[in-house]
């Protein structure tokens, strides 16, 4: 009897944890975006080295709260797709567990992409030979070793949630239009490199946010439902 209740309150703070993970994770990823569209919204480009360099030493404090939060949402939403596979449960267990394992993967790898910036931070705050800076950032960046870690980052962030959002569809466990919501981050976030704003990855994060905030809701209400 003892052993029972212990195990169902131990299920209790595991789900708890999961959707407070759920709830909170998302948010990283708008305030991340959100602080680049604002850093870019009279122009200006990380994708090379020297645009990498004179953005982050035009907007500094913008540059360091898109990479912290950015960090932030990496981290959770690990826990996070757990919830959801745990959401999902054997209704669509083998590609829940094959999306959360892709898009968990993917963000670790953008964690460490990420903390990259805190070198460009220093090279911009510090000063110096700009060519050379920028010719350093452009080399580790097209490294082939690390090569690996920014095509796993894009499948698991864009591949990786579209699963995710599927196997939440089939399985029911949610109303369908939080499916949608959460897969829409992908499309969003393809609009936006195509057409060059950030703003559509911040209306495709703060979907996502939704979705997995409806999902976390849902988490706790089945723990709460009589077995």
């Amino acid at each position: 009897m003892l052993d029972s209740a212990t195990e169902t309150t131990t299920t209790h703070r595991r789900a708890t944890a999961l959707a407070a993970a759920l709830f909170i994770a998302p948010w990283g990823f708008v305030v991340a975006n959100g602080a680049y569209a604002l850093a870019t919204r009279d122009g200006g480009s990380d994708s090379d080295g020297a645009g990498a360099l004179a953005l982050t030493a035009a907007h500094p404090g913008l540059t360091r709260v898109s990479v912290l939060a950015a960090m932030l949402g990496s981290l959770l939403i690990v826990p996070a797709v757990l919830g959801v596979k745990r959401l999902v449960g054997d209704r669509s267990r083998r590609l829940a567990g094959i999306a959360a394992a892709l898009t968990a993967g993917g963000y670790i790898c953008y964690f460490a992409i990420a903390s990259s910036t805190f070198v460009t931070l220093a090279m911009a705050r510090h000063g110096g030979p700009a060519a050379d800076f920028a010719a350093v950032l452009d080399d580790a960046q097209s490294d082939p070793s690390a090569l690996w870690m920014f095509l796993l980052f894009v499948l698991g962030n864009l591949v990786g949630t579209v699963l995710l959002a599927v196997a939440l569809f089939r399985s029911r466990a949610v109303a369908g239009w939080v499916a949608f919501a959460l897969g829409a981050w992908s499309p969003l976030h393809i609009t936006g490199l195509i057409v060059g704003s950030e703003w559509f990855e911040v209306a495709g994060a703060v979907s996502q946010a939704v979705a997995l905030a409806m999902v976390g809701r849902e988490l706790l209400n089945t723990q709460q439902r009589p077995a």
